[in-house]
């Protein structure tokens, strides 16, 4: 509902009231948090709109706003304003007034809009097939339960619920299709849950167990994917190869590879795997590391000798696809251009105008203003934008070989570094004879 702006009262005849006298003085803190305001929608949607240009006008990385007039684009979308009669109308306006730019990272979104009370769903981190007139667990998601973003609930102490077995009872109630099996679990993430579980369909030796359902397991299917195509990978290389997946350039990826790369060093050659990632930061490091050469060995009296500096030393690919962007297609190029070695997929999205960040509007909601553009210092031209990254090796995923389990990219990737890693070994260390310096001296 838009609230009305009253006017101030005055006194008898329109006269101006007496003036007020000055507010008392407050000891201590001012306590603010009953504070509400009143708004007028209609006015603060009309500024916000002025704002959004003037965000582009200040923030933009191109001053020239890739060749829009400005003010004429201003003037021509500002009659619809007059249409608008909700948040969710406006960043559409939003949406397609900015759009004209044509820029990677142009995103609008937030503000103050209606929120909608969510039941939220507690999930089992498992897979279900219909058995006996029962649901049965076809696959359970391990997880890593000493990590509390992949905790799996099947898989905890005590629980240790298993592929085969059957849900039969939730809370008490019988469990039975076609009723579906997420209804039983509606309100219940991050509650315990008393579930009766069996090898039987009939109940017969069931066993009742207590678990904790969570809100999200996407982490735990996503980590199930990557164990699958790092095993899947040391088979297929007889375990020559090691396999590093990393989700994104941020904090998560970076962590990711260095979990994967350094635990595999003495592999001998690599498969870095960046299909879906999310982006990031411009991680030129990745480049740098996986092209180290090595520079010395330090023998030891017992163990393996050590190289300097840590790495893989043979062969390398990197695997792409369309839904690997910003920081994701910025780390394959760096990656190609510094020979490192192939590119195997499809080409990545195309986003290498960057956003840093700039100022919310006044309800807290934001529209994009892309502040860098990524260009080749060597050529002068701008690279990857509204392109994206080409592979040396095109590749499709397959549907019906996808459905079958089969990875057509993951296994050209095998493929191709197993016959570079015939022609290109990484070096063998030669340790020279320990030096004998009590030998008599030859005349």
């Amino acid at each position: 509902m838009i609230a009305s702006l009253r006017p101030m009262a005055t006194g008898p005849a329109g006269a101006a009231p007496p003036p007020a006298a000055p507010p008392a003085a407050v000891q201590g803190a001012l306590k603010t948090s009953g504070i509400e305001v009143r708004v007028d929608p209609v006015q603060e949607w009309k500024q916000m709109y002025r704002e959004a240009w003037r965000v582009e006008r200040d923030w933009f990385y191109d001053r020239n706003l890739h060749g829009l007039d400005l003010k004429a684009a201003e003037k021509k979308y500002e009659p619809y304003l007059r249409n608008v009669a909700s948040r969710d109308d406006l960043t559409y306006l939003f949406q397609e007034m900015l759009g004209n730019i044509t820029v990677s990272h142009m995103g609008t979104g937030g503000g103050d809009t209606p929120e909608v009370k969510r039941v939220q769903t507690g999930l089992l981190g498992a897979d279900y097939e219909v058995a006996g007139g029962r649901y049965r667990f076809s696959k359970v998601y391990n997880g890593e339960n000493w990590n509390p973003q992949l905790r799996a609930p099947l898989t905890q102490p005590g629980v240790n619920v298993k592929a085969g077995e059957y849900l039969l009872a939730v809370n008490g109630r019988e469990v039975r299709p076609p009723e579906n099996v997420y209804s039983f679990f509606e309100g219940l993430a991050e509650k315990s849950v008393v579930l009766r579980v069996g090898a039987d369909p009939n109940g017969a030796g069931a066993r009742e167990v207590t678990v904790v359902p969570v809100a999200d397991e996407g982490r735990l299917r996503n980590l199930a994917w990557i164990e699958e195509n790092r095993r899947k990978v040391d088979q297929m290389s007889g375990g020559k190869v090691a396999y590093i997946y990393m989700p994104d350039t941020a904090n998560g990826g970076l962590t990711a590879f260095n979990r994967y790369f350094y635990a595999q060093i003495g592999k001998q050659a690599a498969i870095v795997d960046e299909r879906f990632n999310g982006g990031g930061l411009l991680a030129t490091d990745i480049a740098e590391i996986l092209n180290r050469k090595p520079l010395s060995a330090a023998a030891n009296r017992v163990g393996s000798d050590i190289v300097q500096p840590q790495g893989i030393f043979g062969p390398k690919v990197m695997l792409i696809n369309e839904r690997a962007g910003s920081g994701g297609d910025a780390m394959p190029w760096y990656f190609k251009r510094a020979g490192v070695g192939k590119l195997i997929g499809t080409r990545t999205w195309g986003g290498l105008v960057g956003m840093a960040g700039g100022p919310p509007l006044m309800d807290g909601g934001f529209v994009g203003a892309p502040s860098s553009g990524i260009y080749n210092p060597l050529t002068g031209e701008w690279e990857v934008e509204n392109i994206g990254v080409p592979p040396d090796i095109e590749v499709e995923q397959d549907p019906a070989l996808v459905r079958k389990g089969r990875d057509p990219q993951l296994e050209k990737a095998v493929e191709v570094v197993l016959e570079e890693l015939k022609k290109n070994p990484p070096p063998v260390l030669r340790r020279p004879a320990f030096p004998n310096y009590s030998k008599p001296a030859s005349h």
